[in-house]
């Protein structure tokens, strides 16, 4: 199981993204991504560029709110030339405007809403968006298990597992060995982590970011 690293906090991208990376460098963090808010293009378009040339793989993911703000952060992944776009609902037209990229796209299933998400519906919504997503020709999907207000986390992880012969990735408040130990039993093939990071709470008795990004990697193993 893959960790990806975000480069968030609060479910914005830190101001201060590009002296992160350069602090982390060092570590052995594959997978690394960041939002499509909280700051400029521009920066994004540089800490693309930045993880591209460690040949660690690079993630955007959508937390806009509206369809049309989805499709414009669609434009931005494609523009920067990221390796893999996750989040939105906006599934057929964010495909449209990936079309020829190479960029594989991870939509949400279910109904997220507000910000910081939360995640609507049950676990056969949950099935069905996968399936359609995938049928429409996604790679796989973004879940937002641990944010779900209507239904049990590891329930809906495992109805979008069963769905899904592609990727399955969990995103939000995945903050204990715990947590990741029961995402592998239920087969997800990646996850990500930003905040319980930045803050510490992921091992609390340790004070540097590489400290606690070498525990998370050893809780995958």
């Amino acid at each position: 199981m893959d960790f990806i690293f975000m480069l968030t906090r609060d479910d914005q991208t830190v101001e201060d993204c590009l002296d992160v990376f350069d602090t982390i460098r060092e570590t052995s963090v594959w997978h690394i991504g960041f939002k499509d808010i909280g700051v400029e293009q521009d920066t994004l378009a540089a800490l693309n560029a930045r993880i591209k040339s460690l040949e660690a793989i690079s993630y955007m993911e959508v937390v806009s709110t509206t369809p049309e703000a989805c499709l414009n952060s669609a434009r931005t992944a494609l523009e920067i030339g990221v390796d893999r776009l996750l989040g939105g609902t906006e599934v057929a037209a964010t495909l449209d405007i990936l079309q020829g990229s190479g960029i594989a796209y991870y939509p949400f299933p279910g109904r997220p809403q507000g910000h910081p998400t939360r995640l609507h519906g049950d676990p056969a919504d949950v099935a069905a968006d996968c399936r359609r997503a995938e049928a429409l020709g996604c790679a796989g999907v973004d879940l937002l298990a641990y944010r779900a207000a209507d239904a049990e986390p590891l329930d809906l992880v495992r109805a979008a597992r069963d769905a899904l012969s592609g990727e399955l990735i969990v995103a939000g408040s995945i903050d204990t060995p715990e947590r990741i130990h029961a995402l592998a039993a239920a087969g997800v093939d990646a996850f990500t982590i930003g905040t319980a990071a930045f803050d510490g709470s992921f091992s609390p008795r340790k004070g540097s970011l590489r400290s606690q990004l070498r525990d998370i990697l050893a809780a995958c193993a």
